[in-house]
C-alpha cells in the first residue's frame, strides 16, 4: 500500500530515506542565522535604507551624507545581530543604540566639531540638541543643507535606529513582524516630507510624459519592497503552519501550488500592477499643476524681500521735519564697548532703477532663512549690544556685525523669535513677527565685528556684472583712475566725495529745515531724490562739464555733483563694479564717526536724520569692506555757466592712411618667463587639501568599520597582559590557564561547566593540553613553589596552544575566532544541550534534547 493510503488508514505513514535527512538536517537549518527570514529580513531593511538614502539625497547632497548613510547601516546591523543573539531585552538594545550615536554622531553627523576637547564638548552639545530641533532646524535652512551645523542628526537617527528597529522587527517570527513596514515607510517618506518644494523635472516627450520622476520613483519603489516582503511573509508563515500541521497529524501535504494558490497569486499580482500603475501614470498627471504641500511649506524656510520697498528709496523721507528728530532706535552695550556701525538692510541687486535686497542678478542673492540657535560669524571681535527699538517700524531689523546669536526680551518674544530671519551672507535681519517692529521691542544681538581692511591693499576678485553704468560715469573714471585696484577706488571715493555737495532736499521752504540747521555754516543747495541710472548720469555729466570749465581751474573749485547718501552710495557701487570689485548698499548708522562730516548717533540714541548709507566692496579673499560715501557740505558748488573761447591752436587732423592699432591683449601674451621668479618658484600646494580631507574620510570610514573588532582586539591583549604579569608565578601560571580556556572557547569548543581542567583538556585534544591542565592543578593545588621560568615555560606553552587552534580551523575561521566575544562575554546560561522541537500540537517549546553533563 502507498503512504498515502496507509496514512489515511490511520497507519504509521511510510518512512523513506529522503524524510530522514531532511529531519536530520533540521537542527542545521533552524540556527538562527541560517533561517529565510533572516536573509529576507535583512535584504528588506537595506533595500529600505538605500531608498531612504536616495529621497533624503535632495536634502543634503553632500559626500558626508552617504558616508553617515553607509556607516549608520553597518552600526545597525551589528547591534541588531548581538542584541538577537544575546536576545537582549528592548531597553538593552535603546541602550546601545543611545551609546552607539554618542560614539558615532560628531564624526558623523556634526563633523565640524571633530577637533580638540572643546570641540568635542561642543560637538556633543550640539549632538543633543540636533536629536530635539534639529527635525525643526531642517525645516527652516535652503536646500541643500549639506553637512551644516548639526542638521545631519535627524539623518542619523533616521539610518541607525530606524534601521535596527527595522531589522529586529522583521526577524521576529510573531506577528509583531509586521510593524516593520510601517517604519520602513516612514524612513523612506522622511526625505519627501522634509525635502523640496517643487518636484523633480519631468521626463520624456509628448504624449509620453512622466511628472515628478524621482518622487513616483521613491514611492513606487518603497511600496514595492514591503508587499514583496509580506507577500513573501505570509507565504512563509503558510508553509510553516501546514509543515506544523503536517507534524502533528503525520499526513504528508503535497508541496506543488494548487489552482486556488495560482489563482490567488495571479489576483495579487493583477492588485499590484494596477496600483503601480496608478501610482506612476494617474496620480502625477492629476497633480502635474498643483503645488507640493510638505513641511517646508507650512513652516516656511526662507523668504523673499526682493520685493518689498528699497528701504534706500525711503531714504529721503527720514529728513523730512516731522520725522527727522525722531528716535527710531537705542542701541546699548551689554559688555565692552559699541561697535561702530548698526547695520539695518543690505541692498546688493541694481536693476538701473531701484537697488533692493536679493533679486534676480543679486551677486549675494541668498535668501533670508530663520536662525532657531546660532551662527557662525567668523573671526573677528566679539560685540554684545541690546537695542530697544522706539520709532522703527519696519520689517528691516537693526543689527551689529556679523550676527553669532540675537535674544528677545519683553511681551512678543516668542513672536519676535519665530518671525526672525537671517541672510549670513548679506549680513542683515529682517523681522516678520506681527508685521514688523514695533516700539516697546527689546533684543539682545551678540555678534563679530569683523577685522578692518585698508581698502587700499585691497585687489578686485573680478566683475560682478549687473547693468551697465553710464557712460559718463565711465569717462569720469578714465580721466582719474589709472589703475583698476583698490588704491584706485579709494582715490576715486575721495575725490567724488571732495567734488560733491551733501543735499536732503529740492526745497529749502520759509524755514530752514532741521537737517540744514543742524550743519553749521551750510548753503542750502537743491538736489532730486532717486539713484535710477539717468539720475547717476546726470550728476557725473555735471561733474564733467564742471571739470572742463577754465574758471573752475582758475578757482580750485570742482564741486559740481548735489546730492546724499542715496546718490553718492549707488554712485560708489557702480564705480567699484566697474573696477572689478562686487559692491552693495548698507543702510545704517553710525555710532562714532571720526570723520566730522559723517553723521552719527549721539549716546546711542540714533534719531531718524542720523541714518546715513554706505558702500561695502569685497575683496579677492572675499572679505567686505565698508567705504563711506557722504558727500562734503563745507565748499558749495559754483555752476555758473561759462562761455569759453575757440582754442587758438587749429586741431590737427590725422592723415587717412594712419591705421588705428588696437593694442594686444595682454593676456594672450603672458607667459611662463614672465612671471615674477618668487611666483615661479612658488609651491604649487592646492592639491594638498583635497588629498588630506580624502584621505580624512577614508581613514574615519576604516575606523568605523574596523572600530569595534579594534576594540575586542585591545580587550583582549589588555585581559592577556593583565594574566602574564600577574604577581606571583602560581597566579600566571592559573591566568595562563584561563587564557588558553578562552582561546578554545574562542574557536568553537564547547567549555562544559563544572569539568575539571583535565576533562577540559581532554575535550579540547590539543597536543599540550593534558599537560597544561596537570601544571595547572600542581600550581594552584599544590604546596610546592612555582619559579618564574616554571611560570614563563608555561606561557610559552600556552601561546603555541592558541596559535595551534587557530591555524586548525583556517585563516578565516581563526580570524573570526581572534575578534570573537565569546570569551569576553559568558553566557549567563549554559547554551549548550538546549534545542526546540514540536509538541503534537505543533507549538514550540524549549526541552532538553539530551542531558547536560
Amino acid at each position: 500500500m502507498s503512504a498515502r493510503g496507509q496514512g489515511i488508514g490511520g497507519g504509521a505513514p511510510e518512512m523513506t530515506d529522503a524524510a530522514p535527512r531532511r529531519d536530520a538536517e533540521l537542527p542545521a537549518l533552524r540556527t538562527p542565522w541560517f533561517r529565510p527570514r533572516i536573509a529576507a529580513g535583512t535584504v528588506f531593511a537595506v533595500l529600505v535604507a538605500t531608498i531612504a538614502a536616495v529621497a533624503a539625497w535632495p536634502i543634503y547632497r553632500s559626500g558626508a551624507f552617504a558616508l553617515l548613510v553607509v556607516t549608520s547601516v553597518l552600526v545597525a546591523g551589528v547591534v541588531a545581530a548581538v542584541a538577537r543573539a544575546r536576545r537582549w531585552p528592548g531597553w538593552t538594545v535603546a541602550a546601545a543604540l543611545t551609546g552607539a550615536v554618542l560614539v558615532v554622531g560628531i564624526p558623523l553627523a556634526v563633523p565640524s566639531r571633530l577637533g580638540g576637547p572643546t570641540e568635542l564638548v561642543r560637538g556633543l552639545g550640539e549632538l543633543a540638541s540636533g536629536l530635539v530641533l534639529g527635525w525643526k532646524d531642517l525645516l527652516t535652512v535652503e536646500l541643500p543643507v549639506g553637512a551644516y551645523r548639526n542638521l545631519l542628526v535627524p539623518a542619523l537617527v533616521l539610518f541607525l535606529v530606524g534601521t535596527c528597529v527595522v531589522l529586529l522587527l522583521a526577524w521576529r517570527e510573531d506577528r509583531v513582524a509586521y510593524a516593520a513596514v510601517p517604519l520602513a515607510l516612514g524612513m523612506v517618506t522622511f526625505g519627501l516630507f522634509f525635502g523640496r518644494t517643487q518636484v523633480s523635472a519631468p521626463l520624456g516627450q509628448r504624449p509620453i510624459v512622466l511628472y515628478a520622476p524621482l518622487e513616483t520613483a521613491v514611492g513606487v519603489a518603497g511600496l514595492l519592497v514591503c508587499l514583496l516582503w509580506l507577500a513573501w511573509r505570509t507565504h512563509d508563515e503558510r508553509v510553516r503552519a501546514l509543515q506544523r500541521a503536517a507534524a502533528s497529524s503525520g499526513v504528508r501535504i503535497s508541496r506543488r501550488p494548487s489552482s486556488a494558490d495560482r489563482r490567488r497569486t495571479a489576483l495579487g499580482a493583477a492588485m499590484v500592477a494596477g496600483a503601480l500603475v496608478v501610482a506612476v501614470a494617474v496620480v502625477p498627471f492629476a497633480a502635474r499643476g498643483a503645488e507640493r504641500e510638505v513641511l517646508r511649506t507650512a513652516v516656511g524656510p526662507d523668504i523673499d524681500v526682493s520685493a518689498e520697498v528699497s528701504p534706500l528709496s525711503e531714504y529721503r523721507a527720514l529728513y523730512a521735519d516731522d520725522r527727522a528728530d525722531d528716535v527710531l532706535f537705542t542701541v546699548e552695550p551689554v559688555s565692552g564697548s559699541l561697535p561702530e556701525r548698526v547695520r539695518i538692510a543690505t541692498l546688493d541687486a541694481y536693476d538701473g532703477a531701484v537697488f533692493r535686497s536679493g533679486g534676480e542678478g543679486a551677486v549675494e542673492a541668498g535668501r533670508f532663512v530663520r536662525v532657531p540657535s546660532s551662527l557662525d560669524a567668523g573671526p573677528g571681535s566679539p560685540v554684545d549690544a541690546r537695542i530697544r527699538i522706539d520709532g522703527w517700524n519696519d520689517i528691516w531689523m537693526p543689527t551689529v556685525g556679523r550676527l553669532a546669536a540675537v535674544e528677545f526680551g519683553g511681551d512678543r518674544a516668542a513672536t519676535l523669535a519665530d518671525g526672525f530671519y537671517y541672510n549670513a551672507a548679506a549680513a542683515a535681519g529682517v523681522q516678520t513677527g506681527g508685521g514688523g517692529l514695533r516700539a516697546g521691542d527689546v533684543y539682545i544681538v551678540r555678534g563679530v565685528e569683523p577685522r578692518g581692511a585698508d581698502l587700499s591693499a585691497l585687489q578686485p576678485p573680478g566683475s560682478q556684472g549687473g547693468v551697465a553704468a553710464p557712460e559718463s560715469l565711465r569717462t569720469w573714471i578714465q580721466q582719474h583712475a589709472d589703475c583698476r585696484d583698490g588704491a584706485a577706488l579709494a582715490g576715486l571715493v575721495a575725490l567724488l566725495r571732495e567734488r560733491g555737495y551733501l543735499s536732503h532736499g529740492l526745497t529749502e521752504g520759509e524755514a530752514a529745515p532741521s537737517w540744514v540747521r543742524a550743519l553749521p555754516g551750510y548753503r542750502f543747495q537743491p538736489s532730486a531724490s532717486g539713484h535710477s541710472l539717468a539720475r547717476v548720469d546726470a550728476m557725473f555729466a555735471r561733474l564733467l562739464e564742471r571739470e572742463g570749465d577754465p574758471r573752475a581751474a582758475a578757482s580750485g573749485n570742482y564741486v559740481a555733483a548735489v546730492g546724499d547718501d542715496e546718490q553718492f552710495a549707488v554712485a560708489t557701487a557702480l564705480i567699484a563694479r566697474e573696477l572689478g570689485f562686487p559692491s552693495r548698499v548698507v543702510l545704517g548708522a553710525r555710532l562714532s564717526a571720526a570723520d566730522p562730516g559723517l553723521a552719527a548717533c549721539e549716546g546711542g540714541r540714533c534719531r531718524a536724520q542720523d541714518l546715513s548709507a554706505w558702500v561695502e566692496v569685497q575683496s579677492a579673499e572675499g572679505e567686505w569692506v565698508p567705504v563711506d560715501v557722504t558727500p562734503q557740505y563745507s565748499q558749495p558748488p559754483s555752476l555758473e555757466v561759462t562761455e569759453q573761447r575757440d582754442p587758438e591752436n587749429v586741431t590737427e587732423v590725422r592723415p587717412e592712411t594712419v591705421e588705428e592699432v588696437v593694442p594686444p591683449d595682454p593676456t594672450q601674451e603672458d607667459t611662463a618667463d614672465d612671471r615674477a621668479p618668487d611666483e615661479a618658484a612658488g609651491l604649487d600646494l592646492a592639491w594638498l587639501l583635497p588629498v588630506l580631507r580624502t584621505t580624512g574620510i577614508v581613514l574615519l570610514t576604516a575606523l568605523l568599520v574596523l572600530g569595534p573588532f579594534l576594540f575586542v582586539l585591545g580587550a583582549k591583549a589588555a585581559r592577556r597582559r593583565g594574566r602574564r604579569r600577574a604577581p606571583d608565578p602560581a597566579s600566571r601560571v592559573a591566568g595562563g590557564w584561563d587564557e588558553y580556556v578562552d582561546a578554545a572557547r574562542d574557536s568553537g569548543r564547547t567549555v562544559a561547566r563544572g569539568a575539571t581542567r583535565t576533562e577540559l583538556a581532554d575535550a579540547f585534544g590539543t597536543p599540550a593540553g593534558i599537560a597544561l591542565a596537570r601544571d595547572a592543578d600542581r600550581a594552584v593545588f599544590s604546596r610546592a613553589a612555582v619559579s618564574d621560568e616554571e611560570a614563563r615555560g608555561y606561557w610559552e606553552a600556552v601561546d603555541a596552544e592558541r596559535r595551534g587552534l587557530r591555524r586548525a580551523q583556517g585563516f578565516w575561521r581563526g580570524l573570526r575566532a581572534t575578534v570573537s566575544l565569546r570569551s569576553l562575554i559568558r553566557p549567563p546560561v549554559p547554551d549548550r544541550g538546549v534545542g526546540t522541537r514540536f509538541t503534537e500540537r505543533g507549538r514550540r517549546r524549549a526541552e532538553p534534547l539530551r542531558p547536560t553533563p
